[in-house]
């Protein structure tokens, strides 16, 4: 899937504009959408005309209303922004035209540092804001231990909120409703880390919601499988998305690769070749920085296994 946002997808061209209404998809199950139109707190099942439609969650566009409750979608705007993860063959996009990336861990169950840094390399790659929500700090036998792991994050200039949504509900609703306060924000983290508890305690009805929507669907998959917009109270909204065990970035060029790296931007210039790729070549500023303790080695292993990635055959690239 193309990552490009520069231009309107059409699906045919037999509706008349003027018979046109606007809205935004909140969840994509196959070839089945819902979407909130603009004016009606009504959502309208819809499929897309064309066999070759994009439209992911997130997604603003022109549909035809058919009956009450269903219609077809015939185009979407322009994105402002589109973000997925990939492996060898295939993307797999999680929302669109979203403001800021809300990464969720916990002090138990163990969180993967691998998967965190990819999906923070992920988001500097796409120019998105990034906050690391330490979820379950009630849990004070793990909790240490959690922030020892997340302070190098920390010291990067990643921004860390704590909070504990089971535990401490209202503590964490009053912490969390002035970040997502109107602003966009996709909900991103490992199966276990509680995204469903946040969801349940951010939005009152989600669970209800998403039992219509699956019935309406016919999907009989709930909250945890499908990605769903849901529009805050607060002018904001939040975007589940399924918990994930993997997060390739074999889309991304080398150049994307080496500036999502926030440690390394300042040295790019310094390298005694311009076409250094910071692995093994001499007088590069990365490789100094790393034996000098300014970057820390872990770091550069996992940009030296990114750059292996994007190298295999068949990765798929950014457009």
């Amino acid at each position: 899937m193309s990552s490009r946002t520069d231009l309107a997808i059409e699906f045919g061209n037999n509706s008349s504009p003027g018979n046109l209404k606007k809205g935004r998809v909140l969840t994509a199950h196959g070839r089945h959408y819902m979407v909130q139109p603009d004016e009606s707190n009504s959502l309208l099942q819809c499929f897309a005309r064309g066999k070759k439609s994009q439209i992911i969650v997130g997604d603003r566009v022109s549909f035809k209303s058919i009956s009450t409750n269903q219609g077809i979608i015939v185009a979407t705007d322009k994105r402002c922004n589109v973000f997925f993860r990939s492996d060898q063959f295939k993307m797999k996009c999680f929302a669109a035209n979203f403001d800021q990336l809300l990464i969720v861990l916990a002090t138990t169950p163990y969180f993967s540092e691998d998967l965190l840094s990819r999906a923070l390399v992920a988001a500097e790659a796409h120019q998105l804001k990034s906050v690391i929500l330490l979820n379950k700090t009630d849990l004070l036998v793990s909790l240490s231990l959690a922030r020892e792991r997340v302070a190098s994050y920390i010291a990067l200039g990643y921004w860390v909120v704590e909070v504990s949504a089971a535990a401490e509900a209202d503590a964490a609703r009053a912490r969390l409703e002035p970040l997502l306060e109107r602003r966009s924000t996709l909900l991103l983290g490992q199966s276990g880390m509680g995204k469903s508890t946040l969801i349940n305690l951010l939005v009152p009805d989600a669970n209800a919601t998403t039992i219509d929507i699956s019935s309406a669907l016919n999907s009989g998959r709930h909250t945890t499988t499908f990605t769903r917009w849901y529009e805050l109270a607060n002018g904001g909204a939040l975007i589940d998305s399924p918990g994930f065990q993997e997060f390739g970035l074999y889309h991304l060029t080398e150049g994307q690769l080496e500036r999502a790296f926030p440690e390394f931007r300042s040295l790019l210039g310094d390298c005694g070749f311009y076409n250094c790729h910071h692995l093994r070549e001499p007088r590069c500023a990365i490789l100094r920085a790393v034996s000098q303790g300014r970057i820390a080695p872990a770091r550069h292993a996992l940009y030296a296994q990114l750059l292996l990635e994007t190298n295999q055959p068949n990765a798929r690239r950014s457009r």
